[in-house]
């Protein structure tokens, strides 16, 4: 069961981002520099850890949190939303005055 879902507008974003760039995957590791911000990465450019947990995907590209946030928030499903402004550093939504944003809701265990 995947506990990572998108808004319409994440999903139009990633369209545009798969468009010039080819396919993506996306990394929520909750470091000092993204914190609610989750990074988009061409598939290619992006090595995924051995502890990372791959939580779902969205718009078709696969979705994943480093161990220690999956154990913060085991508990809440992520809904990922776009907002004005700029994406991190090297994530590819950056530059393009809008960036994804991750939002939570508490699910039942």
């Amino acid at each position: 069961m995947s506990k990572v879902t998108a808004t319409p507008e994440a999903l139009a974003l990633i369209d545009e981002i798969v468009a010039d760039h080819g396919p993506v995957l996306f990394h929520q590791s909750g470091g000092c520099c993204d914190g609610s911000s989750p990074m988009c990465y061409a598939q290619n450019d992006f090595k995924i850890g051995d502890r990372d947990v791959k939580l779902g995907e969205i718009g078709g590209a696969p979705f994943y949190i480093s161990a220690s946030q999956f154990e913060a928030w085991k508990h809440t499903d992520l809904i990922i939303d776009v907002v004005p402004g700029r994406g991190g550093m090297f994530s590819l939504d950056n530059g393009r005055e809008k960036r994804f944003l991750t939002r939570s809701e508490i699910c039942n265990i």
